[in-house]
């Protein structure tokens, strides 16, 4: 193995799916009962076609808190058209993270990746640009 890896030097759509596909063969994150009825936003007319989406989800919400740090990101302004996701997923997604402790809550609001999230995620990146290189 060469350098270490962080989630950061794979490409985003190849760790999510690796994540996703971590976390279903794990089995420690429980699919809420109503995940086959819910819309991910307002946006949205019909409920996600892919039957494994929440482990997506969570995999997509692991990756975006290993990128910020926990930490506040400013926007600037807003599309004009912008509407919010689904709360109850990502409310669901991160308790879902906490459970399998790969997310803590913040002293300071909020939560944050934990130290042993980082570790599994840097761990499934390392696995995912070596073994493609090979």
């Amino acid at each position: 193995m060469g350098k270490p890896t962080s989630v950061k030097d794979v490409d985003q759509h190849e760790i999510v799916d690796a994540i996703s596909t971590f976390l279903k063969k794990g089995g420690k994150i429980k699919v809420p009962e109503w995940a086959d009825l819910v819309k991910l936003g307002t946006n949205k007319e019909l409920a996600p076609i892919n039957p494994d989406w929440y482990y997506v989800r969570v995999a997509s919400i692991a990756r975006r808190l290993y990128i910020l740090y926990g930490g506040n990101k400013r926007r600037g302004v807003r599309p004009n058209h912008f509407v919010l996701a689904s709360g109850a997923v990502i409310r669901k997604s991160l308790q879902s993270l906490e459970a399998i402790k790969w997310v803590e809550k913040d002293a300071r609001g909020g939560r944050k990746l934990s130290k042993q999230g980082q570790k599994d995620l840097d761990r499934i990146a390392t696995q995912l640009r070596f073994g493609n290189e090979e």
